[in-house]
């Protein structure tokens, strides 16, 4: 079993990357288990698909365990569902000492690790992520949250998780949708810290048959690992993790939660971000165009038309802006990034021609 280190003092973990984890976690939490009610919080496909096999091996190794399902899709990142999850957990008789699981992709890690973080004030969770977005990006850093009206993530919290258990073989399971979803997370790693990674995977998704997931998820958790550990709270390095996102939740908000998928949506982001980075001199025309090319690689959804100008005050609405400034990550050439407070609203509206 590879195991990758998230130094943060007290609040230090480890993420477990393993073909065929699912069968061991139960085995491996058991020092853990001192009685408290475990709870498994995911969606009924995915309970069905592996989560009835882990409660199952949960109880068989003396654990108090339990289950709640989320409804499928962004939908079940709102105040509803959250206030759901809190009172079925009072019913179920839980306590402070009371540990949630939770098993899915994004949505139900943000969903499950905000619940965490408010009942009672906090309670230990762990991160078992079963799309390929959430293994290399979600389900490591602490980042909890829900959606609002007016923008995605507007709600949450940073509340580290105990361990994160990642077995790609749950990948086998995932529409191929998703699949390419959480691709463009794993380029945007390489574009911002590791050029000869973002190399290796441009020439990979030549032959996507053949792709390496274990091996990319590896170094993706890596490079999360060791920019979280230097800036946890995001005050500064970690925002470079955003890279794409400003334009991609813009894209998102606009399109419909669930409508345009997380990666989707981050990819053509980071088009944008890598135009108004050669737009403004720090990133070279043929870096730009060879960011462009690995990304268009992927099977994208086509955009419907839309109104330049309707994407603003999505971006406008970003938790990335600090008193009235937004905090923008563009390249410095393939393998870098920094941010700034320098794009202008010509310059985003400007950017998404690249996309349309």
């Amino acid at each position: 079993m590879k195991t990758i280190q998230v130094n943060l003092g007290s609040r230090s973990y480890q993420i477990h990357v393993e073909s065929g984890l699912m069968d061991r976690i139960s085995s491996i939490l058991s020092e853990e288990n001192h009685g408290q009610k475990w709870i498994i919080i995911s969606q009924h496909r995915l309970m069905e698909l592996f989560g009835f096999n882990l409660m199952e091996n949960l109880k068989h190794n003396g654990f108090n365990s339990d289950y709640i399902t989320l409804p499928t899709g962004e939908a079940a990142k709102s105040l509803n569902e959250f206030s759901r999850i809190i009172s079925q957990m009072i019913e179920m008789n839980c306590d402070r000492s009371t540990t949630i699981l939770a098993l899915g992709g994004g949505v139900v890690g943000d969903v499950a690790g905000f619940a965490a973080a408010s009942f009672m004030r906090g309670i230990d969770y762990y991160q078992i992520p079963t799309s390929l977005l959430a293994m290399v990006d979600s389900s490591i850093g602490g980042k909890t949250g829900i959606n609002i009206a007016e923008g995605k993530n507007l709600v949450g919290a940073i509340y580290q998780p105990k361990s994160v258990f990642v077995d790609p073989t749950l990948l086998e399971s995932l529409p191929r949708e998703e699949v390419i979803s959480g691709l463009g997370e794993i380029i945007k790693y390489g574009a911002i810290q590791d050029n000869a990674f973002f190399s290796e995977i441009s020439h990979a998704l030549d032959n996507l048959e053949s792709f390496s997931f274990e091996k990319a998820i590896y170094r993706s958790c890596e490079i999360k690992a060791d920019i979280v550990s230097k800036d946890e709270y995001e005050e500064g390095l970690r925002r470079i993790l955003n890279f794409g996102h400003t334009i991609g939740h813009a894209l998102e908000a606009h399109f419909g939660y669930g409508k345009l998928r997380h990666g989707e949506a981050v990819s053509y982001g980071m088009i944008c971000a890598g135009w108004i980075s050669n737009q403004l001199g720090n990133l070279l025309k043929n870096d730009y165009q060879d960011l462009k090319v690995t990304i268009e690689k992927l099977p994208l959804p086509l955009l419907n038309k839309f109104d330049q100008n309707q994407i603003l005050p999505f971006i406008k609405n970003d938790k990335k802006n600090m008193s009235g400034k937004l905090h923008f990550v563009i390249l410095d050439g393939l393998g870098s990034a920094s941010t700034t407070n320098d794009v202008s609203d010509d310059l985003i509206l400007n950017s998404l021609k690249e996309i349309q």
